[in-house]
């Protein structure tokens, strides 16, 4: 039985790595444009290439992390050691050097690039860790449920917070230069944080589960043994689907608000001193709606399956964005009910995608004695990176294409372009992630059969260790 405060200990570490995922995925795009100074075109590109790559490394990453032996075990290192590079690189992404164009563009490829591998080093690791903190599905639904909990309380604090410590560290100023150090300073506050809670996941946390074999299989036969692995490629279609889906919708919501609804117009809403703009509210609201869905997804996929539970979800949420396409821009008060129906059904499926890669683990331990936690949850991270490199490219792309000019007025067309982006395109990706989800076959019946079998072989294995 995993205790309370363990389960919260592992709540901290998806906490860290959505405050900054989050931040790439709703103020990047918009600071690489707006603030830094790149065509969107330039960042559309560079989301691709860069993501891309960054792709093929979560696997690596997966594969030396099952071959980590220490005091702490295989996948716990990586918290303790790379929580504060990770906030820095962080930092760096988000400062904008006095160089050239040329300058600039090289700039933003190189820290980007750094930042996401060093998110690969450590949520790779991360997410791994569920795979052996509890042999039982009933826990890692729970701790899927803490973890996904977490990251949007951190979602939630990062998008309500850091433009209005941007706009304090700016002074409110319009001066390009004041504004550059106001998102960088606001990014300093964010990387402690993010470093503290990581530093946090690894103290109270501990690995339990061993494989059924005791050696370590060549990475020649992981590999072939996930590529066999039908149930992870499935896995892999409907999680890329989706965060396309999400990455559409965060990376367009500033523009959205910025130059189609016009939030300048409205006046800022302030609590306690600190003024917060509509797109902020927005998104923040989002990532709370996100956590009732987290919540629910549990509950839920216990009485009717998580493949059921997932499906419905996205079928509700494509629905739900096509009809967000009409709203006016005055029509404040749909948008916001909208925005909390979408992200509850957003919410639901990723508690459900982690509970899934685990059970995707204890499959293929199954079929082929050979268990590759690391490498199979690394391709959970790899989804996420092609989910958002299509995601995020498309977005840059289509600013483009749609003649989208940053800080001016925009055209028709833009505006049309922009709409899109919460409300057609997005729903593409809901109708892909339920076509994969639906041939999935490990259902709970299945997995039941699954744990009984290796609990046999890791009980027959210990009694002949034992004679």
């Amino acid at each position: 039985m995993i205790k309370l405060r363990e389960k919260i200990g592992y709540g901290f570490g998806d906490m860290a790595s959505s405050m900054f995922w989050k931040l790439f995925g709703s103020y990047l795009m918009i600071f690489y444009t707006d603030v830094f100074g790149l065509p969107a075109a330039v960042v559309g590109t560079m989301f691709f290439v860069t993501r891309i790559w960054d792709s093929f490394f979560d696997p690596i990453v997966g594969v030396v992390a099952d071959r980590t032996h220490s005091r702490w075990g295989k996948f716990r290192p990586y918290l303790l050691y790379l929580g504060i590079p990770f906030a820095l690189i962080g930092v760096a992404t988000f400062t904008t050097p006095g160089l050239s164009l040329t300058g600039k563009i090289v700039y933003a490829y190189v820290t980007y690039s750094l930042m996401m591998m060093v998110y690969s080093a450590i949520n790779v690791p991360y997410a791994s860790l569920l795979g052996v903190m509890s042999p039982e599905p009933k826990d890692r639904n729970i701790l899927s449920t803490f973890r996904m909990t977490f990251a949007y309380i951190g979602s939630f604090v990062a998008l309500l917070l850091f433009m209005p410590m941007v706009n304090a560290f700016s002074g409110n100023s319009k001066n390009v230069i004041l504004q550059q150090h106001g998102w960088t300073m606001g990014v300093v506050v964010i990387g402690i944080m993010c470093a503290l809670l990581f530093f946090g996941c690894f103290s109270l946390t501990r690995e339990r589960v061993k494989p059924v074999k005791a050696e370590q299989e060549s990475m020649k036969d992981d590999i072939r043994d996930l590529f066999h692995n039908k149930p992870w490629w499935i896995l892999l279609g409907a999680g890329v689907s989706a965060l396309v889906f999400n990455s559409i919708r965060d990376g367009a919501t500033v523009y959205y608000f910025k130059y189609f609804v016009d939030e300048s117009s409205y006046a800022n809403i302030s609590v306690g001193g600190v003024s917060f703009v509509l797109s902020g509210l927005y998104l923040a609201l989002g990532q709370a709606a996100n956590i009732v869905g987290v919540i629910a997804a549990a509950p839920i996929s216990n009485m009717i399956g998580k493949k059921n539970t997932y499906m419905g979800a996205m079928v509700i949420a494509t629905v739900l964005s096509i009809i967000f396409y009409w709203f006016d821009k005055d029509q404040l008060i749909l948008i916001f009910v909208f925005q909390v129906l979408i992200s509850i059904c957003a919410g639901s499926i990723f508690p459900l995608l982690w509970s899934m890669y685990a059970d995707c683990t204890d499959y293929s331990e199954l079929k082929t004695g050979n268990r590759a936690t690391g490498l199979i949850f690394s391709s959970s991270s790899m989804s996420q990176k092609f989910g958002w490199a299509i995601g995020s490219a498309m977005t840059g792309w289509l600013l483009a294409f749609f003649g989208f000019k940053a800080n001016a007025v925009q055209s028709a067309e833009a505006i049309h372009g922009i709409k899109m982006f919460l409300s057609w395109l997005p729903a593409i990706g809901t109708v892909l992630s339920v076509v994969f989800i639906s041939i999935y076959p490990l259902s709970e019946a299945k997995m039941q059969h699954v744990i009984a079998d290796l609990k046999e072989r890791r009980q027959n294995n210990e009694h002949h260790d034992n004679d």
